[in-house]
């Protein structure tokens, strides 16, 4: 799939999540008429895009920002711990609160329609989160553990609709409980019923494995977050950056069954969205990181192809957003069709970590190294 091609794509896409997520929201007054509004701006986005494109820059919709590595939570598996990310690299400080918003505001000008906001756990940093709010043309879900979240945290949801609260949880108590540390999923549960009284949209997000996927497949599990107000569910595959846990990586059959069960969920429940990481990717032609669709930008300014393949050629402290998708290493990893390519499943970056590293040692200003080296 070429690039003006996937750019075309991926706008219609998001119209048709934003027009989905409008429909389930009729009965939320104050969510359908921020949705509305962000129509609009969507479109901007779309046509700046589409400018940008037409003079060969391609410009993603998504930007996935990691605003902080620190945690408050120890979860089995964790891609940041396994990747030393929650170590400081070297003696580079955390991105500020002004450095962030200077990125946000450069992300709106090109054009990004989304910007995950992730971690570590992004409450820990809601100075952060504040900044964000402001960004009216961006919608700014926010990956969060939800253990940290109180009365203030939601009224400041409440009263700037473009944040969208995504919980992680792992299935039921015992599953979530498990992997996250005792009492998590009793926490989750008292804020989702926190956020439905105050008619947020939220989301979910399941790490799927090889150990829980019948279950947050299943009918039993979805009917429930529906019945605690959640109306957007990601799925992301388990990536076994931990060693010792390859087993719980979904395989081609897992795989197989998780597409063809979300054929029926889609249908079944019509009030959700439903979205698959990296399963939906290959619909797009293939991995969509290193500026595809999207790419990653760590809490110390270094712009990353993916969350899982923690290496960069460029800083966002010393640099543009606009530098970072003309890297040399992300255009390499292009070249070289490992993202982009053919795809099966998986996530295609981690499962060929020697020949991403190969990509970054060829350019002589690839400076940041993989910070599980350091």
């Amino acid at each position: 799939m070429q690039s003006f091609e996937l750019a075309e794509y991926m706008n219609r896409a998001i119209e048709d999540i934003i027009s989905d997520v409008l429909k389930s929201t009729f009965k939320n007054p104050k969510q359908a008429v921020f949705l509305m509004k962000y129509i609009g701006a969507n479109k901007r986005n779309a046509l700046k895009r589409e400018s940008y494109e037409k003079n060969g820059r391609h410009i993603p919709v998504f930007l996935i920002s990691s605003i902080t590595s620190s945690c408050n939570l120890t979860c089995k598996g964790c891609y940041a711990r396994a990747n030393e990310t929650f170590a400081q690299c070297g003696t580079a400080e955390f991105l500020t609160a002004d450095q962030w918003l200077d990125i946000f505001r450069q992300a709106s000008e090109l054009g990004v329609s989304f910007n995950l906001l992730a971690g570590g756990e992004p409450m820990l940093r809601k100075d952060v989160v504040r900044v964000a709010a402001g960004v009216k043309d961006m919608i700014f879900p926010v990956f969060t553990n939800a253990t940290l979240l109180d009365e203030e945290d939601i009224a400041l949801f409440d009263s700037h609709r473009n944040l969208i609260p995504v919980i992680s949880i792992e299935g039921n108590a015992a599953q979530t409980d498990q992997r996250r540390g005792a009492g998590t999923y009793h926490k989750i549960c008292s804020v989702m019923l926190a956020m439905k009284k105050s008619k947020l949209l939220f989301g979910a997000s399941v790490t799927v494995t090889t150990e829980n996927l019948s279950y947050v497949a299943s009918e039993e599990f979805l009917s429930g977050l529906y019945a605690k107000g959640c109306r957007l569910v990601f799925f992301i595959e388990y990536v076994p950056a931990e060693e010792g846990t390859k087993h719980l990586a979904p395989t081609q059959k897992e795989r197989a069954l998780l597409d063809k069960r979300l054929l029926s969920l889609r249908k079944q429940y019509t009030s959700i969205i439903f979205l698959s990481f990296p399963g939906d990717e290959k619909d797009m032609g293939g991995c969509l990181a290193a500026g595809r669709g999207f790419f990653h930008i760590n809490p110390y300014g270094a712009a990353e192809a993916c969350p899982f393949s923690p290496y960069s050629d460029r800083n966002l402290k010393t640099g543009t957003l606009l530098d970072a998708l003309g890297s040399p290493f992300f255009k390499r990893l292009q070249a070289q069709r490992l993202v982009g390519g053919e795809h099966d499943g998986g996530c295609a970056l981690f499962e060929n970590q020697a020949l991403v590293r190969e990509c970054l040692t060829q350019h002589p200003e690839a400076q940041v190294q993989p910070l599980s080296q350091k």
